[in-house]
């Protein structure tokens, strides 16, 4: 019988197919206790185990480039983290077997991470796969993963570890569908990255029996399990009408009456360009520079290497604009030289520009590697810093960029708060803003954007974020520059269109999202666009927002 469960759409598209379930692991390993001549033995083979994953690891980024390549490059750089190594070591002394060792270091670990105020909930989900695959790897067993199959299907699994979302085959996983997760986990990013549809968040998703036949909607959310052949072949025909309507749609960025809407695309450094140019992106506009200095979180990359990375990023775009954050250290993307280790709660810490003003030669070193990558090219470079909280911070950003010599509109990101309703007062200091949606529903909801518990708060749809955003974009067209939006907002074709009404200027987001968002605004009018933005702003949750935002666009 068909029935309709709920969840969070994350990546557009409909996919239909039957379900196969991810393989899950049962790898706690028995208490074993070794000899002390053993110790030696039993901590090489520890070692050499994470070494192999390691190398496996950044293997597999490698064969998936762009932003999977990062998130795995992360994930190796955990596997080898000094401290949980020499933990591992210790428990290994103590007369426990390497796996037994690798095993509890890591769930010690885990803990501290899960009492971080919950912020870093999405990293200890990679840590329990980076675990799980050390100790498959000392027990000699297969690490279960995507299963093998002959005919196309809907995954279903309670999470996704980056290794395994990174290397799926979109001929052969239509889409997926998972229970834990939201907008912003990893997973998410890499679904949009890959162009599947997908779901997550949705309770009890693993409760469909292998071999049901399923429609993923990775748009709405909504999941459709045993549908009638009348239904199956009516989502068919929707999602080819909105495939001709995608070809349909080129060039720049504009509404049915002709208001100029740039599209940009988000990128983590040059792997990420190719699919930017593809999609038709007029630019960048995050370019999240922080993927370069997490290839090795010991020491900053070299400012030659740095001007290597930007330039070609750059080159990409020459008519275009190219928006660079600075650095964003912190939180859930620590630097060993850089981040203290010991912050009760990370998010509420020293992160993003904070941690670049009390290390101001890492700063320096980056905006001088950009003024010497823009040399001689014709692209309009734009440099941003990252958790701007108040008009002191945008003042020291800008005279930071000044002192660099630095050829280059300087701005700020609204993530913050405060920063969205005192934009005015930070514009007086830099030429432009760009509000990042996720940590900006973050910080308004007191909710964290990796906790899929908590998704109803990180709906960009919140009539409050409506409301931040709103404040941010009135106060720089008053003030006569502009206002951007790069956070994962923009990537709803829909909330696209509501963005442009309440006065963004821009809108930035993965590669895979442009020709949705492009096609969505040339079907309808700047008129509409307001109509829609002051209909959800009046509503009072997330769904009313969104429902009556499409009543106005549809014409209904």
């Amino acid at each position: 019988m068909e029935r309709t469960l709920h969840g969070v759409g994350v990546s557009h598209g409909v996919a239909i197919g039957p379900v196969r379930h991810m393989g899950t692991a049962v790898l706690e390993p028995p208490t074993t206790q070794v000899a002390a001549a053993e110790v030696p033995r039993e901590q090489a083979r520890a070692q050499a185990a994470v070494e192999a994953v390691a190398a496996d690891l950044i293997a597999r980024g490698n064969l998936a480039g762009g932003e999977a390549q990062a998130v795995l490059e992360a994930q190796a750089l955990m596997a080898q983290d000094p401290e949980l190594l020499a933990d591992v070591n210790r428990r290994i002394s103590e007369g426990n077997s390497a796996e037994r060792g690798v095993y509890d270091a890591f769930a010690a670990y885990r803990d501290l991470l899960a009492a971080a105020g919950e912020y870093l909930a999405g990293r200890v989900a990679d840590l329990d796969d980076v675990r799980n695959r050390i100790v498959a790897r000392l027990l000699g067993v297969p690490m279960p993963g995507v299963p093998d199959s002959d005919e196309p299907y809907v995954l279903l699994a309670r999470d996704l570890a980056p290794a395994d979302t990174a290397l799926l085959d979109p001929a052969l996983v239509l889409g997926f569908v998972t229970e834990e997760g939201g907008p912003t986990s990893h997973s998410a990013i890499l679904a949009r990255a890959m162009g599947v549809p997908a779901v997550v968040a949705m309770p009890r998703a693993t409760e469909v029996a292998e071999g049901v036949v399923v429609a993923v909607d990775g748009s709405t959310g909504e999941v459709l399990v045993e549908p009638s052949a009348e239904r199956r072949e009516e989502l068919r025909r929707l999602a080819a009408e909105q495939q001709a309507a995608l070809a349909a749609s080129s060039g720049p960025g504009r509404t049915s009456d002709g208001f100029m809407v740039p599209l940009l695309a988000n990128v983590g450094g040059p792997a990420d360009v190719p699919a930017a140019v593809e999609n038709g992106a007029e630019g960048v506009g995050l370019f999240r520079t922080e993927f370069l200095f997490l290839d090795d979180s010991a020491k900053a990359p070299s400012e030659d290497k740095q001007v290597q990375a930007y330039r070609k990023v750059l080159e990409a775009f020459p008519e275009g604009r190219v928006v660079v954050r600075v650095l964003d250290a912190g939180a859930d993307k620590p630097l060993d030289f850089l981040t203290p280790g010991d912050e009760p709660n990370p998010a509420l810490g020293v992160r993003g520009l904070r941690t670049l003003l009390e290390h101001p030669e890492v700063l320096r070193s980056q905006l001088r590697a950009l003024t010497r990558a823009v040399e001689g090219l014709s692209v309009r470079l734009e440099v941003m810093a990252p958790m701007v909280a108040d008009r002191e911070d945008a003042r020291a950003f800008a005279a930071a960029c000044r002192e660099a010599g630095l050829d280059a509109k300087v701005g700020a990101m609204v993530e913050i708060p405060s920063a969205a309703l005192r934009a005015g007062s930070l514009l007086r200091e830099v030429e432009f803003l760009s509000l990042g949606t996720n940590d900006l529903a973050q910080y308004a909801f007191a909710a964290d954007r990796q906790v899929g518990s908590l998704a109803r708060l990180q709906d960009p749809w919140q009539p409050a974020l409506l409301d931040l955003i709103a404040a941010a974009a009135e106060a720089a067209t008053a003030a006569g520059k502009s206002c951007g939006v790069c956070g994962e907002a923009a990537s709803d074709p829909l909330l696209a269109c509501v963005l442009t009404g309440l006065g963004v200027t821009s809108l930035s987001m993965g590669a895979a999202s442009i020709p949705y968002v492009r096609s969505a605004l040339a079907q309808a009018s700047l008129a509409q666009c307001r109509q829609a933005a002051e209909a959800a702003r009046a509503a009072d949750s997330a769904e009313e927002a969104r429902a009556a935002a499409r009543q106005v666009l549809s014409g209904a």
